[in-house]
């Protein structure tokens, strides 16, 4: 993959929450190392690719691989509707 590129893939569904309500839900992976992010919001998106994009930047690599959860606080659960 060329240096200055890097390549990301995101789904964004709605999450039924019962009442007729929805919540938006996002999912967010590095292609280059797998490492995946679940999001509830825009800042957190933002904020994983700053960070990925950072350490590609400063040669660091992959800063942990692997699934992180939503802000820090452990894995989010795949969704449970087809999408």
């Amino acid at each position: 993959m060329d240096a200055r590129a890097h390549l990301f893939t995101v789904r964004l569904w709605l999450e039924e929450l019962g009442s007729g309500r929805r919540e938006p839900r996002g999912q967010v992976r590095y292609a280059a190392d797998g490492r995946t992010r679940y999001f509830r919001d825009w800042q957190t998106l933002i904020a994983f690719l700053e960070r990925v994009l950072a350490a590609a930047a400063s040669g660091q690599g992959a800063d942990g691989a692997g699934t992180e959860g939503p802000c820090g606080q452990g894995t989010e659960p795949q969704p449970t509707r087809g999408g």
